[in-house]
């Protein structure tokens, strides 16, 4: 048996020992990308330096990255879903290419020294082409040069083997998936059939190989990137002949926690079984967001209200098995979670005390919203219910009133339904949905132009403002003290949204303080200037943000003019005279996220 423990310093240690360097997971929460509520891939992270800009540790990148991916949150629960999981990476920006990332993909996983896997249980797919993109017969070549016999390979299309582009233009490529023949008591068969689920996909390598341009047409890219992804629960999952993610090392402890807690016999083992993965599986994701470098406390907005969601979905499920409400589910779970965790991500175990908090702060809450939520069913099925014979049919209950009490109170759908059905009512849950599309959903409000991730926005318009909150961060700490830091960013074309810590509300003299000194350094033409330096001279030169921890050891600074030192990545202009040409920057709303922390929106506006 391997554990995620062993299988993530094998990964790392396999390509150090190939001259990549290691560097940090980032953060879950996407900085200056208004595509994504949490990083939900390993190439999220990078896109600044897959799109060309220097990365400060070279072009030959590997690490293992915290992701989050919430579009199937309520699929979680069964064999395969999770919210919370780690990909294993590595990336060549402009290095090497199809040749190396291929060789060192099978040599890692079937050399006896890394993890072993037979031959003979290995399968591959390649790019088939079409009219705009050959065939990838160099793959192809290469896997049967590796000893993958041509009966194991398979030729699909892009809706498989090809990635991107994110938009309707820019890199794009295809990618060689690597297969694992999961069923111990039958061989696998002579020729790979990936319609077969008996053979499970274990690994990706992406080639960033072409460009797509506005009439469609495909050129070769001049900077070539490698992009590949190994699912660390997914590969722990085969490696060791198990049936599911929830069996793995990451999991069985906190089932052992779960159980020690619940009502034998509470409901059925199917039910059951469900409730224990929900319970573990939110806890765990929890965990890492609130304990995140970057972390977030639960609220009614984006990130917030996902956090919330995940927390109340537990809570709920442990209902559900009677677990008593004054155990505290969450933070019994999360503190395993984080003994677990902590030496793979020593920011849990530094954060303990917040994270834990939290956590039981949100039940506490969720307990109060969910007898205020009875009281509120309770007067309208008073209002509502009519008299009716046992062999009548069920009364329908409006389901706008229905979506006003899980808006009103956060009282989850599944617990309205079960109130209706004691008093033989029922809920029309596509109108229930239909409610909740017209509101446009509570995780997306401030939100615009989120997708389940890709590359970011690096436009001319948010590129300007990206530069923007760069000058809005020092000026707020200028105008409101060295206390100020930022806690997230969200920028399109049209606005950018700096959160930031902070105790207070800003008053109309503080906010006009800063909208001045912004738009005097835009006037002042200021040039912006990267360099690359360590995390300890970055410190001594004053920089502010955000500096990861063990592997990071050197960073990119952005000078605008000797007014900010910032480390960051993603686009900037060369000079602050370019923000002047979308307009004066203004301050359209300030306001509370959370406790301690204050969002500004602004823009560039033309007068």
């Amino acid at each position: 048996m391997i554990t995620s423990h062993e299988l993530r310093k094998k990964f790392l240690d396999f390509f150090l020992s190939k001259n990549h360097a290691i560097i940090p997971s980032a953060s879950l929460i996407p900085e200056n990308d208004p595509t994504a509520l949490f990083i939900n891939s390993g190439m999220h992270p990078l896109v600044p330096y897959l799109l060309g800009e220097k990365h400060p540790k070279g072009t030959m990148l590997t690490d293992v990255q915290k992701c989050v991916r919430t579009v199937d949150i309520d699929e979680v629960g069964d064999a395969t879903h999770l919210t919370f999981f780690e990909m294993l990476g590595n990336w060549s920006l402009g290095s090497y290419f199809k040749k190396e990332a291929i060789e060192w993909s099978f040599e890692f996983l079937t050399s006896y020294r890394w993890l072993n896997v037979p031959l003979s249980r290995l399968a591959v797919s390649v790019y088939k082409g079409d009219d705009l993109v050959p065939k990838d017969e160099e793959s192809a070549r290469i896997w049967k040069s590796m000893g993958i016999v041509e009966e194991r390979i398979a030729y699909l299309g892009k809706e498989d083997n090809w990635w991107g582009p994110a938009g309707k233009t820019g890199p794009c490529g295809p990618d060689t998936e690597m297969f694992y023949w999961v069923q111990n008591d039958t061989p696998p068969p002579v020729k790979f059939d990936p319609s077969d689920k008996r053979w499970m996909e274990i690994w990706n390598d992406v080639f960033m190989q072409y460009n797509k341009d506005q009439s469609g047409n495909f050129s070769e890219m001049p900077q070539k990137n490698v992009d590949t992804g190994i699912g660390l629960e997914r590969t722990l999952v085969v490696l060791n002949g198990l049936n599911n993610v929830y069996e793995t090392d990451l999991f069985i402890p906190l089932f052992q926690k779960i159980n020690g807690l619940k009502r034998a016999d509470a409901v059925s083992a199917e039910a059951e079984m469900r409730a224990m993965r929900i319970i573990a599986d939110h806890t765990r994701a929890a965990v890492f967001i609130i304990g995140d470098q970057r972390g977030v406390t639960p609220s009614n907005v984006d990130q917030g209200y996902i956090l919330r969601r995940l927390i109340r979905r537990a809570v709920r499920q442990a209902r559900l098995l009677e677990i008593p409400m004054d155990i505290g589910i969450t933070s019994e779970v999360g503190s395993r979670v984080i003994d677990l965790m902590q030496s793979a991500y020593p920011e849990l175990g530094r954060g303990r005390e917040k994270i834990l908090g939290e956590l039981t702060k949100e039940e506490q809450k969720f307990e109060k919203t969910l007898e205020k939520g009875l009281k509120e069913l309770k007067k309208f099925f008073a209002k509502n219910e009519t008299p009716q014979s046992a062999d009548s049919s069920r009364q329908k209950v409006d389901s706008s009133k229905a979506f006003f009490i899980f808006q009103s109170f956060g009282f989850p759908l599944e617990m309205i339904q079960e109130e209706v059905l004691a008093h033989r009512m029922y809920i029309d849950e596509q109108e229930f949905k239909g409610e909740f599309e017209k509101h446009q959903g509570l995780s997306r409000q401030g939100a615009e132009g989120k997708f389940s991730g890709g590359l970011a926005d690096h436009s001319t318009a948010t590129t300007r403002l990206h530069t923007a909150t760069h000058l809005l961060h020092q000026a707020l700490r200028d105008v409101l003290g060295d206390h100020v830091a930022q806690k997230g960013s969200n920028i399109t074309e049209k606005r950018l949204r700096f959160d930031f810590s902070h105790p207070e509300k800003m008053t109309e003299d503080q906010k006009a303080r800063v909208s001045a000194i912004v738009n005097g350094k835009i006037r002042a033409r200021l040039p912006v200037k990267i360099q690359e330096m360590s995390v300890e001279d970055s410190q001594k030169s004053g920089a502010i943000g955000l500096f990861e921890h063990k592997y990071n050891d050197r960073v990119s600074v952005y000078f605008v003019g000797d007014y900010s030192k910032e480390v960051c990545g993603g686009p900037h202009v060369k000079n602050t005279s370019e923000l002047a040409e979308n307009g004066v920057f203004k301050i359209i709303k300030e306001e509370g996220v959370s406790a301690g922390v204050r969002r500004i929106k602004a823009m560039l506006e033309h007068f």
